[in-house]
């Protein structure tokens, strides 16, 4: 961690994106605020929030946006944006201008969603592959830190001034993220344009990317059964603190607080785990921690939904951090945004559609009932996941069944696939010759083709073949 701060990129970067987040964070609540202010309507008040997501929706325009241009260049131009974008919140002044915040809500959602798959892919580049966990990690912790305080301070901002200032505010916030992201000198290359490509096809490149890859398919399968269960738990909450703890709807407050703190504990610890066990299990044992908090909230006694509101908090960054790592080191570069933006329309559309079910569910179903079919969610996930046995030797710089390091891909001078022999035992390294694409390995019956994610299979490789590679080169 203390190397990764070391690079001043890295903390422009990760500055960069706290302020932005920040500010939205901010606005967001306080917006909502408002908007039951001036009509007196629960509803209303909530479609502003279903109007971002809504937004949010076209990220596939955004990532590929993102995967056709230099990523800092359009991050400063997105945050510009931004910063004009919020202006017509200043003219909204009582009911017959909610329509104002809504429209900037879609426009505020359709910025984000590109803003997030430009974000992903920046951190893909400018961050080596083997601190991808730790930056992830450190920025989770960080982010679910700001979520305790930056509602507080949007709805504490709106209550003494009013939203003018906070408008003001969040545009200072995009404003500045901009300023820092000029001051990053990290140079990136030009994304080559696809040739022969639709543009429909080019738009979806990042959902046929995940649905081919076992790994990210898999992952993207448990989160989206995770995020059904998480949909559930936003209106579960209420009841456990009603139904069963019998308290006022303001301890919902303190259980937020607790959710925050097992969060940025387990931000801390994402890292960690990561590095050691990978970023599957890591994924897995946020899962079992959220399938665990749910079935202990289902007894009424303050410990145990303490203790499962703390378990539940720590799974979010578990699975985050974990599911971004292994998207970042599995996808190549010029399909990271679209990658991006593909998996957060996979997970948004069932999160929100939870969300409005477990609204209308609470009202028929025991709380308790729900708890344990989302414990079920969670458990079920998990076990999904697990099922994947090749986690350890697909990471980068796996261990060989021979004791030596596996075979690392990496990118030749004309963009083709190189391989080097890494050994531990002696300092030195085999002539890199040309692996093209879609051609086996000689010297093993199984064959050994490149599949774009920048390593090859440690168990599909012997000896022999590599041995035999600097003899021979394949033709294109």
């Amino acid at each position: 961690m203390r190397a990764l701060l070391a690079r001043r990129d890295v903390r422009l970067l990760v500055l960069a994106r706290l302020i932005d987040t920040a500010g939205s964070n901010a606005l967001w609540i306080a917006l909502g605020i408002r908007v039951k202010e001036l009509t007196g309507s629960s509803s209303a008040a909530g479609l502003t929030f279903f109007a971002f997501i809504l937004g949010t929706l076209a990220a596939p325009l955004g990532g590929a946006l993102a995967d056709r241009v230099r990523r800092r260049p359009l991050l400063i131009v997105l945050n510009l944006a931004c910063v004009v974008m919020l202006a017509p919140l200043l003219s909204v002044h009582d009911r017959h201008d909610v329509w104002v915040c809504y429209v900037v809500m879609v426009m505020y959602g359709l910025a984000s969603g590109a803003t997030g798959s430009a974000m992903s892919a920046l951190t893909q580049t400018l961050i080596p592959p083997g601190q991808l966990g730790d930056a992830n990690g450190l920025l989770q912790t960080l982010l679910q830190g700001l979520r305790l305080i930056a509602p507080l301070l949007g709805a504490g901002v709106l209550a003494a001034y009013g939203l003018g200032p906070l408008v003001a505010g969040d545009a200072v916030t995009f404003a500045l993220a901009a300023g820092l992201l000029t001051l990053i000198r990290h140079r990136e290359e030009r994304p080559q344009p696809t040739q022969h490509e639709e543009p429909g096809a080019r738009i979806a490149a990042g959902f046929r990317y995940i649905a081919r890859n076992p790994a990210l398919r898999q992952a993207t399968i448990a989160v989206v059964i995770a995020v059904v269960a998480f949909g559930f738990s936003e209106s579960v909450l209420f009841a456990v603190v009603d139904e069963g703890l019998h308290r006022p709807p303001a301890f919902v407050g303190l259980l937020s607080s607790l959710q925050g703190a097992g969060a940025i504990a387990a931000g801390m610890a994402a890292a960690v785990l990561m590095r050691r066990a990978g970023e599957e299990r890591t994924v897995m044992l946020g899962l079992a921690c959220a399938a665990a908090g749910f079935l202990l909230d289902a007894a009424p006694t303050n410990l145990t939904v303490a203790t499962g509101t703390l378990l539940i908090g720590a799974s979010l960054p578990l699975i985050v951090a974990g599911v971004m790592t292994l998207f970042q080191r599995r996808t190549p570069a010029p399909l990271m945004g679209r990658t991006d933006a593909a998996l957060n329309v996979l997970i948004a559309v069932p999160q929100t559609t939870a969300i409005a079910a477990g609204a209308a569910l609470i009202a028929l179903v025991d709380y308790r009932v729900m708890l344990a079919a989302m414990g079920t969610l969670m458990a079920a996930a998990a076990l999904y996941l697990a099922t994947r046995h090749d986690s350890s030797t697909e990471r980068e710089g796996s261990r060989h069944p021979l004791g030596r390091r596996a075979p690392l891909v990496t990118q030749g001078t004309r963009g083709r696939p190189t391989v080097r022999w890494m050994s531990t035992l002696m300092r030195c390294r085999c002539r890199p010759h040309t692996l093209p694409p879609d051609r086996p390995v000689p010297g093993r019956r199984q064959s050994l083709r490149w599949s774009g994610d920048d390593r090859l299979r440690s168990d599909d490789v012997g000896l022999a073949g590599l041995r035999r590679l600097p003899a021979r080169r394949w033709s294109g």
